[in-house]
C-alpha cells in the first residue's frame, strides 16, 4: 500500500499574475473546487490518507482549506444547510492527517520533494503536481498503486506529446514490457525537439521508493539551476527498476492559462448541479459564434 502522498506547493503561480499575486494558485478554483483540492482526492480515492504538502509562505490558505472550519460549519448547521455542511466536512475527511513543511528556498521540484523527507520516512510514496488535473476512473493514482501493487518499482505516469513540445517536459525512454508499461533505460529533462529521445512526457503524477532521496541530497543543480527530480530519477536509475506508466484519463495543465481554461469548460459540462445547463448555454454560444441564429 502507498500511505503518504507529497505536494509540491512552493511555486509563485508568476503566470496567473495578478490573481496569484496574494493567493496560492493551488486555491485557483476549475468550477466549484480548488486545484489542490483535486489533487488531494485523486490521492484520497487510490487509498492514501497521509497529505504531505511542501509550502511556502504565500500558502498558508491551504492549510486553512483543509482545516475545520468551525464557525462556518456551525453555520450552516444552524441553517438546516445540510448539504453544504456535508461539503465543508468532505473536503478533509476524519480519517485523513495533514501534514505541513516549509521548502526555504526555490531549488526546484527535486528539492521539493527532498524537503519532505522526514515525513515520508522509509517508504514508498506517491508525488502529485497539483499543476496538473487529471480525470479517469480509476483515478490516475489508484491506476499507479495497482501497477505498483505488481511491480514494486517506482512509477511515473507519462503521455505522448508532439515532438516540438518535448522541450516542456521531461522525455523518458525504454522498452515496453506491456501495453502500458515502459521499462526505462533512461530520463532527461526538457530536451530539445531534435535530441529528444522519444516523444513520451512525464506527467504530474509519481510513485517513488525511498532510494530517490539519497539521490536527490547528492544532486548538483540541473536545469535552471535547480535541483531536478528528473536528474534524481536518472540517478536511481542506475541502482533500481523505474517504470513508466501509460495511464488512461485526461490531463490538463492548469499550469497554463489555456489549460485551466480548457479544465473548468470540460469539468463544468459534466457538473452534477451546473452541467446540462452549462452546455445548452456553451451550445448556443457556438451557433451565435458561427453566425447561426438561436
Amino acid at each position: 500500500m502507498i500511505k503518504k502522498a507529497v505536494f509540491p506547493i512552493a511555486g509563485l503561480g508568476t503566470r496567473f499574475l495578478p490573481a496569484t499575486k496574494a493567493s496560492a494558485k493551488e486555491m485557483l478554483p476549475v468550477v466549484d473546487k480548488p486545484l489542490i483540492q483535486y489533487a488531494v482526492e485523486e490521492a484520497y480515492a487510490a487509498g492514501i490518507r497521509h497529505m504531505i504538502f511542501v509550502t511556502g509562505r504565500t500558502k498558508r490558505s491551504i492549510e486553512d482549506h483543509f482545516d475545520t472550519a468551525y464557525e462556518l460549519e456551525n453555520e450552516l448547521e444552524l441553517a438546516g444547510k445540510t448539504a453544504l455542511l456535508k461539503v465543508a466536512r468532505s473536503i478533509a475527511p476524519e480519517d485523513m492527517i495533514c501534514s505541513y513543511v516549509r521548502q526555504p528556498r526555490a531549488l526546484g521540484l527535486g528539492h521539493a520533494v527532498l524537503c519532505a523527507k522526514e515525513l515520508v520516512g522509509r517508504e514508498p510514496f506517491a508525488v502529485l503536481l497539483a499543476d496538473d488535473l487529471m480525470v479517469g476512473k480509476p483515478s490516475v493514482m489508484a491506476q499507479m498503486v495497482q501497477q505498483f501493487a505488481e511491480w514494486q518499482a517506482s512509477l511515473l505516469a507519462v503521455q505522448d506529446v508532439p515532438r516540438e513540445h518535448t522541450n516542456r517536459y521531461g522525455i523518458v525512454s525504454g522498452q515496453s514490457v506491456a501495453p502500458d508499461l515502459v521499462d526505462l533505460s533512461g530520463i532527461v529533462e526538457k530536451p530539445a525537439p531534435e535530441v529528444a529521445p522519444t516523444t513520451l512526457a512525464v506527467a504530474g503524477r509519481y510513485i517513488l521508493t525511498p532510494g530517490i532521496f539519497k539521490e536527490l541530497e547528492n544532486l548538483p543543480r540541473g536545469v535552471g539551476g535547480e535541483i531536478q527530480l528528473t536528474d534524481g530519477i536518472a540517478q536511481l536509475l542506475r541502482r533500481e527498476k523505474v517504470f513508466a506508466f501509460r495511464y488512461e484519463g485526461t490531463r490538463y495543465d492548469c499550469g497554463s492559462k489555456l489549460g485551466f481554461l480548457q479544465a473548468t469548460v470540460d469539468l463544468a459540462e459534466h457538473h452534477d448541479e451546473v452541467g446540462p445547463e452549462f452546455s445548452e448555454w456553451l451550445a448556443a454560444r457556438h451557433k451565435v459564434d458561427a453566425g447561426v441564429p438561436k
